[in-house]
């Protein structure tokens, strides 16, 4: 895509801190992290989110991830990592171009991934998981 901001990094038009590439994906540090360390996993093809990636990128995505996870914990002694990805305004998407994020976490850092649990009928969630389940 022309003007889409991460296809511009992965061909190397727009300058990235590199710390992992490959015939599939270039990682860079996010420009404006949640934490110190904050690695962004971009697919070298575009796909808006993961409706629109191909099966073989998305079942190498978390691949990545995990050695990438491996080197922050090794190289900033972090206490966990978060690995998210979202799709759509709704769960926070604002580069629509997919991507993964790693985050290093530290007990009692400032970083909110979190939610209010919600309280649930067990018989809807097995109505609701056997509908899912019909569709795959």
């Amino acid at each position: 895509m022309e003007d889409c901001i991460f296809c511009k990094i992965v061909k190397g038009e727009i300058p990235s801190c590199k710390v992992y590439e490959d015939d599939n994906f270039r990682a860079i540090m996010d420009i404006a992290p949640a934490n110190a360390g904050h690695v962004i996993i971009l697919p070298k093809v575009h796909a808006a989110n993961v409706f629109e990636l191909d099966d073989e990128y998305a079942s190498k995505v978390f691949v990545v991830a995990k050695k990438i996870a491996k080197a922050l914990k090794e190289e900033l002694g972090c206490d966990g990592v978060n690995i998210l990805q979202n799709n759509g305004t709704a769960a926070g998407q604002t580069v629509f171009h997919f991507h993964m994020h790693v985050i290093p976490r530290y007990d009692n850092d400032t970083v909110n991934v979190k939610w209010q649990p919600q309280t649930v009928a067990i018989e809807d969630v097995a109505k609701m998981a056997e509908r899912i389940a019909n569709r795959l």
